[in-house]
C-alpha cells in the first residue's frame, strides 16, 4: 500500500467519499468568485448569484426528494479511478486529467441512460475538481476550493444543475483540515465571521492533519473554526450539491495520535450541514479506525472500511491489489452497519472488461461481496462503454435487492480460508448465501446447512443467474473457477439444528503452554480460553458423539484482528484455519469448522502453533449428526 504526497499525486484514499445525500430544503448561496482567464475580471460561475455581484446570497434550488438519509447504501459513479489509472487514454494531458466538466457531464449524461432506473442516482465529483493539470489549487478570498477555472469552466453550480435536470443527485469532494496553501500567512478572513481569519482556526505551531499532511489541524477550541467549516458547508450547498466526501480522515488512512484524530472535524461538519438546512449526507475515508466505529456512526452517514480498491496502475483494479483485501477486512465491520449508516468497501469497477483489469469470475464475485456486504454501490468504470457483461452485472435487479432490500449483511461462517461461505438469516426466514474461491485455482465450495442452522432440505435460487436449482438436502456444493463465486437465496425446509455445546474455560479441559481462562462478558459463561500463543493450546475434552464422521464443528471465538489455529482431533492432523476479525475484543462471532469425529467420546485441539496468536475461544457446538 502507498501513500505517496497529496501535494503531488491524491493518494490512495484521496477519493473517499462524503457522501452528502441532500433531499430537500433551501441553502444559501455562498458566491465564490474567481478571476476570469480570459478578461481577468470577476467570475461567478461557482455561485448560486445569477447576477453576478459578489457577495450576494440566494436560496439554492431544493435537491430531489429522497428518503430519509442513508436508508439504505447510495448508488451511482464516482470520478477517481478514471482519474487515478494510467489505461491508455484515460488521462492524456497527463496524472489525473481525466476529471474534467466534459467528462463529468459524459458519465452523467450515461448514467441516466443505462443504470438510473436500477436506483443508481450520485454523481461524485472526486479530488482535484479545485487543482489545475500541474496540482495548483483554487481558492476563493475566504479560503475556500473553488473550481479550476480549466477543468471546470462553467463552475460547480452549473455541473451540480446538469446532473439535477437528469433526475441524478451531485456529489463533490474535500479534504480534512484547512488546506496549507489555503491558510495565507494566517490573513485570509473566514466568510460571515467578523474578525476571523485563517491564523484563528489553526493551532499556532501550525501542525498538520489527514492521509497527507496537506492540510493544516483545525483547532475547535477557538470559536472561529466552527464558522469556516460553516461557510465551506454553506457554498457546496448553495452550489445544489446532495454528497460530501470527506477524506484523508483519522484515526485512519494510515495514520494515528493526536494530530490525525479528525473526530471534532466529522462533528463540526455535522452541525455545519444541519445548519445549511439542507439535508446531506457525508461518506468519509479512508481505512477508517474501527475503534472510532461509535464516532463515525454518530456523526456520518458511511465510511470506508479500507484503503483505495484502485491499483493506481495500467487497468483500473487489479484483482491482488486490494479487491481480495476486502475479503479480510469487511468481517470485522459487518455488524456496524445498518440503516443510517454503511461500510463503504469503496467503487465497484466490473463494467469495462479489460479496463477493469479482472477476468469475468473476478468480476462477478467482486459485485457479489459487494452486494452482500451491503456496501454502497458505487461505480468508478467508463459508463459510455460498458460491455455487456458488465452491463448485467450492474444491473441484475436481484443482486441489487440484496444490497439495498432489508436483508443484513453477510459475514463468513466457515473460516477465511481460500473456500469460503458467507450467510445472513434475512427477516423473511430465507438465508442469503455466496460461496467464494478465493483460490488461484479451479475449487469446489461447500455451503452446509449446518452452518446457517438447519437441518434438511432447503430450496436454492441463483441470484446470478436467475434461476431455481431446485430443492437440495443437506447443503450445496458448486464448482468454482479460480477468484469464482456464486450468490443463492435458500428457503429452508428442514428442521433447527440440534447440537451440544462445550465451554472453553471447563475445568475438564486441558490447557497448554500460556493458555489460560480469561473474563469475557459478551461469552457464554462470561468466560473464554485466551493467551493461545507461542505453541499455548487448548483441548476440549469428552466431546462425545453417536456415529463416526465429519461433523461441522460450531465455534464461538473473540479476535480483534484475522488470526489462525491449527485444529485437530484425537491424535489425526491438524488443519489449520483463518478466523476472520470479529472487530475488536469484546464481540463473539461464530464460524463452522469440519472435524472427523470417531463414534464415542472425543477430544478437539486448537494450538496456536508458530510464533502468531490464536484467537480467544468460548465454546464450541458439535452438530448431532455429521454431515
Amino acid at each position: 500500500m502507498r501513500s505517496p504526497s497529496y501535494a503531488v499525486l491524491p493518494a490512495r484514499g484521496l477519493r473517499a467519499a462524503v457522501v452528502l445525500a441532500l433531499t430537500a430544503g433551501l441553502a444559501t448561496a455562498i458566491p465564490a468568485a474567481h478571476a476570469d482567464p480570459a478578461t481577468g475580471t470577476a467570475a461567478t460561475t461557482d455561485t448560486a448569484d445569477a447576477t453576478g455581484t459578489a457577495g450576494t446570497a440566494q436560496a439554492a434550488p431544493a435537491a430531489p426528494t429522497a428518503p430519509a438519509l442513508a436508508a439504505k447504501p447510495y448508488m451511482g459513479w464516482s470520478s477517481w479511478s478514471m482519474q487515478s489509472s494510467k489505461y491508455p487514454g484515460l488521462n492524456p494531458d497527463g496524472d489525473f486529467s481525466y476529471l474534467t466538466e466534459a467528462n463529468v457531464l459524459k458519465q452523467t449524461d450515461a448514467l441516466a441512460a443505462k443504470l438510473k432506473g436500477f436506483g443508481y442516482e450520485y454523481v461524485n465529483i472526486d479530488s482535484g475538481w479545485w487543482r489545475d493539470r500541474a496540482w495548483k489549487p483554487e481558492f476563493d478570498g475566504y479560503g475556500r476550493q473553488q473550481a479550476d477555472p480549466v477543468r471546470f469552466p462553467s463552475g460547480m453550480k452549473t455541473v451540480a444543475d446538469h446532473i439535477h435536470a437528469k433526475g441524478l443527485k451531485a456529489g463533490i469532494y474535500l479534504p480534512v483540515g484547512l488546506e496549507k496553501e489555503a491558510y495565507g500567512e494566517g490573513k485570509t478572513p473566514v466568510w460571515n465571521a467578523d474578525g476571523c481569519t485563517t491564523a484563528d482556526i489553526v493551532y499556532s505551531d501550525l501542525r498538520t492533519t489527514n492521509g497527507w499532511d496537506s492540510a493544516y489541524k483545525l483547532d475547535f477550541a477557538k470559536p472561529c473554526t466552527q464558522k469556516y467549516i460553516d461557510s465551506q458547508a454553506q457554498l457546496i450547498a448553495g452550489w445544489g450539491y446532495d454528497f460530501l466526501k470527506l477524506d484523508g480522515v483519522g484515526p485512519g488512512s494510515f495514520k494515528s495520535g493526536d494530530n490525525y484524530d479528525n473526530v471534532a472535524d466529522v462533528a463540526a461538519w455535522q452541525q455545519a450541514i444541519a445548519a445549511t438546512g439542507r439535508p446531506l449526507h457525508l461518506e468519509l475515508s479512508w481505512s477508517l479506525d474501527i475503534g472510532h466505529a461509535g464516532d463515525w456512526k454518530k456523526y456520518s452517514h458511511g465510511w470506508r472500511v479500507d484503503t483505495d480498491v484502485e491499483c493506481y496502475c495500467n487497468t483500473l483494479v487489479s484483482w491482488e491489489n486490494s479487491v481480495d483485501d476486502r475479503f479480510d477486512d469487511t468481517p470485522g465491520w459487518t455488524r456496524h452497519a445498518g440503516p443510517g449508516g454503511w461500510n463503504d468497501l469503496d467503487s465497484l469497477d466490473v463494467g469495462n472488461g479489460a479496463m477493469d483489469g479482472l477476468t469475468k469470475a473476478e468480476r462477478q464475485t467482486y459485485a457479489t461481496l459487494w452486494a452482500i456486504a451491503k456496501s454502497p454501490l458505487y461505480t468508478g468504470d467508463d459508463l459510455s462503454r460498458l460491455d455487456d457483461y458488465g452491463l448485467a452485472l450492474l444491473t441484475n435487479r436481484e443482486v441489487i435487492a440484496v444490497d439495498q432490500g432489508d436483508t443484513p449483511p453477510a459475514r463468513p461462517v466457515t473460516p477465511s480460508d481460500p473456500q469460503q461461505v458467507w450467510a445472513a438469516k434475512n427477516p423473511d426466514g430465507t438465508y442469503t448465501v455466496a460461496l467464494f474461491n478465493l483460490a488461484d485455482a479451479p475449487a469446489a465450495v461447500t455451503a452446509d446447512w449446518s452452518a446457517l442452522g438447519f437441518t434438511g432440505k432447503a430450496a436454492v435460487r441463483d441470484l446470478w443467474n436467475h434461476e431455481n436449482l431446485g430443492t437440495r438436502r443437506g447443503g450445496i456444493t458448486e464448482a468454482l473457477p479460480a477468484h469464482g463465486s456464486r450468490l443463492f437465496t435458500v428457503t429452508p425446509h428442514g428442521g433447527t439444528l440440534t447440537s451440544t455445546a462445550y465451554e472453553a474455560e471447563s475445568a475438564a479441559n486441558t490447557l497448554g503452554g500460556n493458555a489460560s481462562v480469561a473474563g469475557c462478558s459478551a461469552c457464554s459463561g462470561e468466560k473464554k480460553v485466551g493467551n493461545l500463543y507461542l505453541g499455548g493450546t487448548l483441548r476440549i475434552n469428552d466431546v462425545v458423539v453417536a456415529k463416526a464422521g465429519t461433523y461441522l464443528v460450531q465455534v464461538a471465538y473473540v479476535s480483534g484482528d484475522a488470526r489462525s489455529a491449527d485444529i485437530s482431533a484425537n491424535s489425526g492432523g491438524a488443519v489449520r484455519h483463518t478466523f476472520p476479525s470479529t472487530g475488536d475484543w469484546g464481540t463473539v462471532a461464530t464460524v463452522s469448522v469440519p472435524v472427523t469425529l470417531r463414534a464415542g467420546t472425543n477430544s478437539i485441539t486448537f494450538d496456536s502453533s508458530g510464533p502468531g496468536y490464536a484467537p480467544d475461544i468460548d465454546r464450541i457446538s458439535v452438530p448431532a449428526s455429521p454431515r
